[in-house]
């Protein structure tokens, strides 16, 4: 069970359930130590002073915001503190929204909000609020706050817990019109892109996909822990725009039609290692990771 972050209550109306807050991510990436490149030592960073040339103390650094006119405001710790949001113990809900409505831009980190205690009241009321939640299709919009700032949020059930969402406020996400190139396609074109995207189409399964990059850096990892060393792939040439749409969608849809022209095995062996991982990790091929370079052309072939 991961640690909670935030214990209070969901709350709307006269109803508030006693809840706590959980991440609902983890962060699975290697995370490295800068060392100096020639002793291999930890590198300890220091604050200086830019005028003075001193190190400066935790406790003397301050916080200034810089104008437009190139001035420096300095904020302390006091002005902060005349701005922060009313603590409370509670995620307001404000109105249950269509989830299908929210577009998922406005996402920004999940959570999972998990009943605290075990006594029958606060159980009955969380799964009524699940199940009903279930049945609506609707989510929770609201607001709580955490350490020191107000966040806009939306609750929703996901399985059998009640998922929460931080919600980036309006005018952090780009308008439309803003980023939008315009223009119109041509119908033909939208027909034949329509009919690769169903021939492409499949159910969703997460588990399907695996980050490539980490299952690359474990194996360079292992090697240098082994004494090996590691040989850089083979730069890929970036592809070139399609010069005929319509030609490249009408010869994509005859090779799915056709099953694909298939990779014969002698080409297969003229691939880099890293290579042949990449497409056994595209044709989810398991225990890639453990192969040599003979066992992916065969798993591949």
């Amino acid at each position: 069970m991961p640690r909670s972050l935030w214990t209070g209550s969901l709350s709307f109306g006269l109803v508030n359930v006693p809840v706590m807050l959980v991440t609902a991510v983890r962060n699975q990436g290697f995370h490295f130590r800068q060392l100096h490149k020639e002793s291999h030592q930890p590198i300890e960073v220091k604050r200086f002073c830019s005028a003075e040339d001193v190190e400066v103390p935790y406790e003397d650094v301050a916080r200034g915001f810089e104008l437009e006119d190139q001035g420096i405001i300095v904020i302390t710790d006091e002005d902060l503190e005349t701005v922060e949001p009313r603590k409370t113990r509670t995620v307001e809900v404000d109105a249950f929204v269509p989830l299908a409505d929210v577009d998922p831009v406005y996402y920004d980190h999940p959570y999972v909000l998990l009943p605290i205690g075990d006594s029958e009241g606060t159980l009955r009321a969380y799964q009524l609020l699940v199940e009903v939640m279930k049945g609506t299709d609707r989510a929770a919009l609201g607001r709580f706050v955490m350490r020191t700032k107000e966040y806009l949020v939306l609750v929703r059930a996901r399985g059998d817990v009640l998922a929460l969402t931080t919600v980036l406020w309006h005018d952090e996400v780009r308008p439309r019109d803003e980023v939008a190139p315009g223009g119109k396609a041509e119908k033909a074109l939208v027909d034949q892109m329509e009919e690769l995207i169903d021939a492409m189409a499949v159910d969703w399964d997460h588990e399907r996909y695996e980050d490539r990059y980490r299952e690359r850096l474990a194996e360079v990892i292992e090697a240098k822990r082994k004494g090996g060393t590691v040989k850089a792939p083979t730069a890929e040439k970036e592809p070139a725009p399609t010069p005929d749409l319509m030609a490249a969608l009408e010869q994509t849809l005859a090779q799915m039609r056709g099953g694909g022209p298939s990779t014969p095995e002698e080409d297969l062996s003229q691939l880099s290692k890293q290579e042949l991982l990449e497409k056994a990790a595209e044709q989810d091929v398991s225990g890639r990771s453990k192969m040599t370079k003979d066992e992916l052309v065969d798993a591949l072939s």
